[in-house]
């Protein structure tokens, strides 16, 4: 069971589990687009970044893992620059016994502290994963070991990455083993003192994927698996659920899928619009395209969060299929997003390489890119905006580089949009007080921070860090930095509690 995403992966690359798919139709206008592969994997560097989007350090640099490569094929976590200088700065299985983990299958956050943490599917003291925390240096610190108590009741392995809450502690789910083997959600002390919150039974969902924290307070996530409906059939029971939980662990499903028309099988998590409503995808299901999706395409579909659900739109293959990776909302509004098979490159397969596509909050979907193997192929992880207004993102296989085995070891690449520089909150979130790292480029000289026109203390770090607190008076709004050239505004509302 534990392998499940695994398959899921591969299945974007050639062959197996075609049954987990997805798809895209669309039409809107988009402005001039740059495409750029950054860089290629080689495998000592790492290979495979499979599930986890990159996330952008106090540096300016972006960071990421890689499910293979490195040490003895275990995963890496790697560093890469905006224009595409590669460094591997971890590579797992370095301690004895695989003590420190192996097989990161999600990304990274950047936590409050300015560190990154994250999880790995295998190795550890119990051979079922870790959780961990790493600085921009490389330095590593594991900070839980899955299976640590009696019959795995804590969860095995960390397939989805975690999220930090506006309380502090960290949140994630384990893909599988719990009580009922059928995975978990979990609280995790900045210390290392792990809850389970909720242990699934089947009928509520299989295979938890990553969590988002909505502006209620709640969390919400998908299971591509599990739920009340049997239409699927297939080795795994149930279509997938949508479930809400708190930090508390009330836990309620809002919605189980049924397949066919509706879709099913959503595959990693949700996020949530300008409206408040939440966004995601489904692996298959919608309208059966002759000759391309066998089960359907997918979908795109909007939840609120009382469990209102609506389907918005069907994929096509021509512009996308089998997405493994939630979508993500620019600054100009629109949702981005990769599909990992399907488009016009036919180099990988009949399937197609894979594709970015856009879609509009009203629900037009447009092809911005289609791989052709030698840019990369099955790009598994969703993409990131850097605060220089440029998205990034990876791919699991493709590239010029034929080092490892199964395949080339993907890629890393850019797609400039002409999206304007903004500045970014770590958290979003917060009281009157609290810490805020700003992340931004050409900081150095800025002359004011204000958070919805409120003032703010700031110290200017480095030109791609300002720390400051949350001010008296503050209310929910941008936060801005003013600079000698310009001002810079967050891309989302800091959210004052």
């Amino acid at each position: 069971m534990k392998c499940w995403k695994t398959l899921v992966s591969r299945a974007s690359s050639k062959t197996a589990c075609a049954i987990f798919l997805f798809c895209v139709t669309a039409a809107i206008t988009c402005p001039a687009q740059t495409f750029t592969t950054l860089a290629n994997f080689n495998q000592t560097d790492g290979a495979a970044p499979y599930l986890g989007s990159l996330v952008q350090g106090t540096d300016g640099n972006l960071y990421g893992t890689t499910e293979a490569g490195g040490t003895g094929n275990n995963g890496t976590v790697f560093r890469v620059t905006p224009d595409g200088v590669l460094t591997s700065i971890y590579k797992f299985c370095s301690q004895p016994h695989c003590a420190d983990g192996s097989g990161p299958y999600a990304g990274l956050l950047l936590a409050t502290d300015g560190n990154f943490y994250g999880g790995t599917a295998r190795g550890g003291p119990n051979s079922a994963g870790t959780i961990f925390r790493i600085t921009s240096a490389g330095v590593l610190t594991t900070l839980y070991s899955f299976c640590s108590q009696p019959a795995c009741a804590d969860g095995n392995g960390s397939y989805a990455g975690l999220i930090q809450g506006t309380d502090g502690n960290f949140y994630g789910t384990a893909g599988a083993y719990g009580t009922n083997n059928q995975g978990t959600v979990f609280k995790l002390t900045p210390g290392g003192k792990l809850t389970t919150l909720h242990t699934f039974t089947g009928p509520d969902g299989i295979l938890p994927g990553a969590l988002l924290q909505a502006a209620d307070g709640s969390f919400y996530g998908t299971t591509p698996l599990g739920g009340a409906s049997s239409a699927c059939g297939g080795f795994f029971s149930g279509c997938g659920t949508i479930f809400k939980i708190t930090s508390g662990g009330t836990f309620t499903v809002l919605h189980n899928f049924l397949g066919g028309a509706s879709g099913n099988r959503p595959q990693d998590g949700l996020i949530q619009g300008a409206d408040g409503n939440l966004y995601g995808t489904t692996l298959e299901g919608g309208t059966v395209i002759s000759g391309s999706c066998t089960w359907g395409c997918g979908t795109v579909f909007k939840i609120t969060t009382s469990g209102t659900f609506t389907k918005l739109d069907n994929f096509d293959a021509a512009d996308g299929s089998y997405p493994t990776s939630p979508l993500m909302l620019a600054t100009d509004g629109n949702f981005y997003g990769t599909a990992s098979a399907g488009g016009a490159g036919t180099a990988c397969s009949t399937l197609g390489c894979g594709t970015v596509f856009a879609m509009t909050p009203g629900a037009a979907l447009t092809l911005l890119h289609s791989f052709n193997s030698t840019d990369g192929e099955a790009p598994d992880a969703g993409l990131m905006q850097a605060t220089n207004g440029i998205l990034y993102g990876t791919t699991s296989t493709g590239g010029n580089n034929l080092a490892c085995d199964f395949a080339q070891c993907g890629t890393i690449f850019s797609l400039d949009m002409g999206l304007g520089k903004f500045v970014e909150t770590v958290p979003t979130s917060g009281k009157t007080g609290a810490k805020v790292i700003i992340l931004g480029s050409n900081l150095t000289g800025a002359t004011a921070v204000t958070f919805n026109g409120t003032p703010a203390t700031f110290k200017v770090v480095s030109a791609t860090e300002i720390t400051t607190t949350v001010p008296l008076g503050a209310t929910t709004g941008l936060v801005q930095v003013s600079k000698p050239a310009g001002t810079l505004s967050s891309n989302v509302a800091f959210r004052v509690r």
